[in-house]
């Protein structure tokens, strides 16, 4: 069984990858109203993905014979300054994300609990992924704001669906 310690604080990174979910919804509405839709699948995809991660969390620790406790999550930002705030807010939030997911890593390993620390392991790896995407993504829509059919043409080329990745944790439900 999981520390205690460990399973308290992955229960609240439960309730921070649905809030990145949220956030990111909110990001694809932004851009699907903005009839950028290359952006808005992409920040739709960024969702599902943030809530993956979630259940993959709920999943480890029903294998584990945890308790699972759903938090509450606050609404996310829905209106932006332009079409690079939303970018730069996702790359803030995923190295917000990528500080928690450290923090996880560390209270595996100060409590010996060398079973979490293995499956925290795959989280540390996409978030690298993550925060690269983002910071190429920020610095192609800063460069070309002005001509919204480059960013589409960009995305589209760029961000296309990515196989499935074998070592990824189970999902919950799936």
């Amino acid at each position: 069984m999981p520390a205690p310690r460990f399973v308290e604080q992955l229960n609240t990174q439960i309730g921070n990858e649905l809030a990145a979910h949220n956030q990111y919804l909110a990001c694809a509405i932004y851009y699907d109203a903005l009839t950028m839709p290359q952006m808005a699948t992409f920040f739709y995809t960024q969702a599902l993905e943030e809530r993956q991660h979630a259940l993959m969390m709920v999943q480890y620790l029903l294998d584990t014979d945890s308790d699972v406790v759903m938090p509450a999550v606050e609404a996310p930002t829905s209106g932006f300054d332009g079409l690079v705030a939303p970018i730069q807010l996702a790359l803030d939030q995923e190295r917000r994300v990528t500080e928690q997911i450290n923090a996880l890593l560390k209270i595996a390993r100060e409590e010996s609990d060398f079973a979490s620390e293995q499956f925290m392991q795959w989280f540390i790896k996409e978030q690298v992924e993550e925060i690269a995407t983002m910071s190429d993504l920020l610095a192609v829509v800063s460069r070309n704001k002005e001509d919204i059919a480059d960013i589409e043409e960009y995305v589209a080329r760029e961000q296309g669906g990515a196989a499935a990745d074998p070592t990824a944790p189970r999902v919950a439900g799936v």
